[in-house]
């Protein structure tokens, strides 16, 4: 349509703009990278801990899909950077390391305590890191 921009179609809540990181170097990259691996590890630690799990088959299976899903939607509303009910810090913090908390506890029970201790060190610390230098992620 003539006269019809892309803007037109975009309502301001969508296109609003929060606190944007401020990319001052290659160590910025690299922490917000490895944030993302450890959200995608989370939800891969808690698949691989509720399917390995000693209860009957069907529970693992819903224990697998479940865990993941809870997450990922508790990480899509409150901590993601563009999460329309973003939880400000210090409350975004600590939602994020409860969940990572939880990640680590459930690798630990499944029997994996040293991969265990090194997820929890990466997730958290890097949860902890990225505020200083990354405010706002």
């Amino acid at each position: 349509m003539p006269g019809i921009s892309y803007g037109d179609g975009v309502t301001a809540d969508e296109n609003r703009s929060g606190p944007r990181p401020t990319m001052s170097g290659g160590w910025s990259s690299l922490l917000l990278a490895v944030r993302f691996a450890t959200e995608l590890a989370t939800m891969a630690v808690l698949a691989w801990a509720a399917a390995s799990a000693g209860i009957a088959l069907g529970w693992r299976i819903v224990l697998a899909v479940l865990g993941p899903v809870l997450v990922a939607v508790v990480w899509g509303l409150a901590v993601a950077p563009r999460a329309r009910h973003r939880l400000a810090d210090p409350w975004r913090l600590g939602a994020e390391t409860v969940i990572f908390v939880v990640a680590t506890a459930a690798l630990a029970l499944a029997g994996d305590g040293v991969a265990a201790a090194a997820y929890a060190v990466i997730a958290i610390g890097t949860a902890f890191v990225l505020r200083v230098v990354v405010p706002g992620s």
